[in-house]
């Protein structure tokens, strides 16, 4: 069976590395992740399963999409202000086909006087099929990461 496979996507954002770490992971998913792309369905809602503002490793989340689908997030790695991580396990909906679990990253680095943010998954396939498919799902994933980079430089500016 195939490996996963690691997709990325960069911005450079006109803010400082702090305040555009701390902008990015308190950003409502439902504003960050609002429109789908192509087969890639937005964020409707988030239910936190934890008290306090989001950015404590070991917190966890359900996310929920346009497509009636689900997944748990869960805080992996928080280092201020150079990136934060998380896995997402089970999916529910259409991505349970094709992905058993996903591995994210946000990274963060100066870049001239504001920040370049790399936002990253490392897709563990779901059998044959999953392994078949996600090439398909990393091209339109690529859309989806561009058009929420966007949406967060524009919530940034």
């Amino acid at each position: 069976m195939a490996g996963p496979t690691t997709v990325s996507s960069s911005r450079a954002v006109p803010a400082p590395l702090d305040e555009t770490y701390l902008h990015t992971i308190e950003l409502p998913l439902t504003e960050m992740f609002s429109r789908r792309y192509l087969a890639v369905p937005g964020v409707t809602r988030v239910e936190q399963h934890d008290a306090g503002p989001w950015g404590t490793v070991g917190q966890s989340r359900t996310i929920h999409l346009a497509d009636g689908g689900t997944m748990t997030e869960t805080l992996t790695r928080c280092d201020r202000p150079v990136a934060f991580g998380y896995d997402i396990t089970d999916l529910r909906g259409a991505l349970s086909p094709l992905v058993e679990r996903i591995e994210g990253l946000y990274a963060f680095e100066k870049a001239g006087t504001g920040t370049r943010v790399t936002w990253s998954w490392v897709l563990h396939p779901q059998g044959r099929f999953g392994a078949a498919a996600l090439p398909i799902f990393a091209r339109m994933w690529r859309g989806y990461a561009r058009q929420a980079l966007e949406q967060l430089e524009r919530s940034l500016v």
